[in-house]
């Protein structure tokens, strides 16, 4: 029998905020509220990852974004799916912050966005322009999501994201014929 996770179980309503987040607000809430303003950490899921363009940073490509990020001393850790875009593959190649640490799991299906161990997006949309950019009617996608401040919900997420990021859940995982190198970072 190999690991198995509990499903995780408030004590108690979860104290902090929460606001439901749909289509648009996406980018105001999530980028310009939220990864824009990280001070410590951003811990990120997302199956999907692209070159997102920020209009709030003069259309700089979040890679450019954590960049400089990193460079002001705020830890990222990025887990994804699949193989970023090639134009977010382009600009990592230029080279990996050391506060910037990027892994990718098969499997990985949620998204999650959580900013300093404060405040979190948990919902449907990837890191891309369609789901958080500020992309215009007609070119994004429907998405909703829960941003929350309440701690008890953070950790729970938090405990799920390191389970994956640490290896954890790759002991029982079968798809390990997609997955070579578990938990692969980019080769750059």
């Amino acid at each position: 029998m190999g690991l198995r996770l509990p499903t995780i179980q408030l004590k108690s309503p979860p104290a902090g905020t929460a606001e439901l987040v749909v289509d648009a607000e996406h980018h105001r809430r999530v980028v310009v509220e939220g990864i824009l303003r990280a001070a410590v950490s951003l811990d990120i899921a997302t199956a999907d990852f692209k070159a997102m363009l920020i209009p709030a940073r003069r259309g700089a490509s979040i890679v450019e974004v954590f960049r400089g990020l990193a460079a002001r001393g705020v830890e990222i850790r990025l887990l994804h799916a699949g193989t970023p875009s090639a134009p977010a593959l382009r600009q990592l190649k230029q080279t990996l912050p050391a506060n910037l640490t990027i892994r990718r799991c098969p499997r990985l299906h949620s998204k999650a966005v959580v900013i300093d161990s404060r405040s979190m997006y948990l919902g449907s949309a990837n890191l891309t322009g369609a789901g958080l950019g500020a992309k215009g009617d007609g070119k994004r996608n429907f998405e909703m999501g829960v941003w929350t401040t309440s701690s008890d919900l953070i950790d729970a997420v938090l405990e799920q994201f390191n389970a994956l990021w640490e290896g954890r859940r790759c002991t029982t995982c079968r798809r390990k014929d997609i997955c070579p190198v578990p938990l692969e970072e980019p080769r750059l």
